[in-house]
């Protein structure tokens, strides 16, 4: 059956990018691999807690350009991803403490409780704790 195997998240430096999102964020390296004849690597990760067979983040560096110019902004200035946690005061609490950016605080709504936050690129994203399991 089909399924979402990785979705890319275009970014400046593979580096960069894994202090970011293993350092502050938490989030598992599944994969760093070196992609020689491309001049890349290939870098997976994945949300702390996730199944091994989840779909993970693809951190792919812009090779051009025109792909550069959408770093920060694959969405068009939307929330782009969206990070479900079990606890959302710990998760909260634990990416203040590690400096990230926090665009919209905290919010009730029939769904769940949800902030909004940067990542190091100016993506924004979801931190989402839903009221009942999606």
């Amino acid at each position: 059956m089909p399924h979402l195997a990785h979705v890319a998240l275009i970014v400046r430096d593979y580096d960069e990018a894994l202090d970011f999102y293993v350092g502050k964020l938490g989030f598992i390296l599944v994969e760093d691999s070196p992609v020689p004849e491309q001049n890349k690597r290939w870098v997976t990760i994945r949300p702390p807690g996730a199944p091994d067979r989840a779909t993970t983040i693809l951190l792919a560096r812009a090779a051009t350009p025109e792909q550069a110019a959408f770093i920060g902004n694959q969405s068009g200035g939307r929330v782009f991803l969206f990070l479900a946690t079990d606890d959302f005061a710990r998760d909260h609490a634990a990416f203040t403490r590690a400096g990230v950016e926090w665009v919209r605080p905290p919010a009730l709504h029939a769904y769940g409780k949800v902030a909004v936050f940067k990542d190091l690129y100016g993506n924004l994203w979801d931190l989402v704790q839903f009221s009942q399991e999606r």
